[in-house]
């Protein structure tokens, strides 16, 4: 895969929850879980000899015409029928009762789904499974488990594909040395304020014009998961027991916000309000032009090719604020079968084929993103020197992984507006940082209240 399409898949990240902000806003109806045992007789199958066909709504750049082609020469009695990621035609497609069987989405931001019932349980599957087995799979996957109130423990109502430590960071060695600044530890992280100084340093103007940037946080693909990752590092929470309000005027919620507004104020790096033409950090980094980018593991599947950069990229922990380190993934993109779905079993050897099978090791050996099976984490390049290092790292950072705390009553996208609206107002002094946090606190608690009344 290359790196267009990386950038493109990472950025429906927002896409990914739109579909739930669909659902919410549409008002579906519960659907059931399934109850099957997991054998291909059960719901719909291809018995008797007949064929049937899967409806599946994937991005063609993940579950490509080759991997469909092998699926079916080794599933003779099913065809698949694709169709691109699009979550306008996902929310119709729900709502009339008739869904795909094998359906793209993010573990975090999956509490929505699961609570309106919209997603088959696949414990039972997972148990049966020869391919697919609950004590292979990392800790990602419990973002896509709901017991009822909240992620991380009971069922599973998804498996991730890929995923990375989204605030880890990459860096320019070469820029680092020429500021005379010392690189980053590839062990131990670096705390924001010294982090924010660093960017600064980093930074050069000329003719009124930034020439390189300290320091790139991906602003235009989240806010919510970066703050919240802050907060969660101070020993904060994000929501109240029952998931229904947020107190961003907390002082750990405070002081995230306020080094988000610092490091606009800063020009140390893009933001909304000085983005950059192609909303991603990737072509200015890759053109020496940025210092250090907030990426994942992922972003070093860029660089194979680019064997200039080979010597002076590296990857660093993902920095701290406060005494819990913390590392989380801010999507875990992978897939789920919808409760109306007519053919489970047969999507359930999908999901074995895609996230078990070559594909999935394509994915690990390529590099473009850890995988979320801990027997395929072997398989993740080590051959370039950037690669050793990189892996060193990443494989140090999984004892930080965390789930993003997930209500079900508001969506990711949310989030996202409202965060960036009020530090819009903040850095440009029409508020406060206080008045800002007051604010989003006053806004996302009306939106998880009418979340709470559309879902009960």
């Amino acid at each position: 895969m290359n790196g267009s399409a990386r950038i493109s898949r990472r950025r429906l990240l927002g896409g990914a929850s739109a579909v739930v902000g669909g659902a919410a806003a549409g008002g579906l109806l519960s659907g059931c879980n399934a109850n099957s045992s997991g054998s291909s007789a059960g719901n719909g199958g291809g018995g008797g000899g007949s064929t049937v066909t899967l409806t599946v709504m994937y991005n063609n750049n993940e579950l490509t015409k080759d991997h469909i082609a092998d699926f079916e020469a080794k599933n003779p009695g099913i065809r698949i029928n694709f169709l691109q990621t699009d979550a306008t035609r996902l929310n119709a497609m729900l709502a009339s009762g008739t869904p795909p069987d094998f359906v793209r989405g993010a573990a975090v931001g999956s509490a929505n789904v699961n609570a309106r019932g919209l997603a088959t349980d696949l414990t039972p599957y997972l148990e049966k499974s020869q391919v697919l087995k609950k004590d292979d799979l990392l800790g990602v996957n419990d973002s896509f488990r709901w017991d009822g109130s909240k992620i991380g423990q009971g069922s599973y109502y998804g498996i991730v594909k890929d995923w990375s430590q989204d605030a880890t960071l990459w860096y320019n060695a070469q820029l680092f040395d020429q500021a005379k600044t010392p690189h980053l530890s590839e062990t131990e992280p670096i705390g924001y304020d010294d982090l924010l100084a660093v960017g600064k340093k980093l930074t050069s103007r000329q003719g009124g014009k930034t020439k390189v940037y300290g320091l790139g946080v991906e602003w235009a693909w989240n806010l919510f998961a970066p703050l919240a990752t802050m907060i969660l590092q101070q020993g904060g929470q994000i929501y109240n027991g029952d998931l229904t309000e947020t107190d961003f005027t907390s002082a750990a919620a405070r002081r995230a916000v306020a080094w988000y507004v610092d490091f606009a104020q800063a020009g140390v790096g893009p933001s909304s309000l000085d983005p950059l033409p192609d909303g991603a950090d990737l072509s200015t980094f890759m053109a020496k032009r940025m210092a250090i980018s907030q990426d994942g593991y992922w972003y070093g599947g860029n660089f194979v090719k680019e064997t200039a950069l080979h010597p002076v990229i590296r990857m660093a922990p993902a920095p701290v604020m406060g005494d819990h380190r913390v590392s989380p993934t801010y999507a875990g993109m992978g897939a789920w079968i919808p409760a109306k779905s007519k053919h489970k079993d047969e999507a359930w050897k999908l999901m074995e084929y895609f996230m078990a099978g070559p594909p999935a090791e394509e994915r690990a050996k390529s590099g473009w993103g850890l995988p979320a099976l801990k027997s395929l984490l072997p398989k993740l390049p080590q051959d370039l020197p950037y690669q050793k290092q990189a892996y060193k790292t990443a494989q140090n950072e999984l004892q930080f992984s965390a789930p993003l705390p997930d209500s079900p009553y508001a969506t990711v996208d949310t989030w996202n507006l409202t965060l960036d609206k009020h530090l819009q107002r903040a850095i440009k002094k029409q508020a406060t940082v206080d008045a800002a946090c007051k604010a989003i606190t006053d806004d996302v608690n009306k939106v998880l209240k009418q979340g709470k009344e559309q879902i009960g």
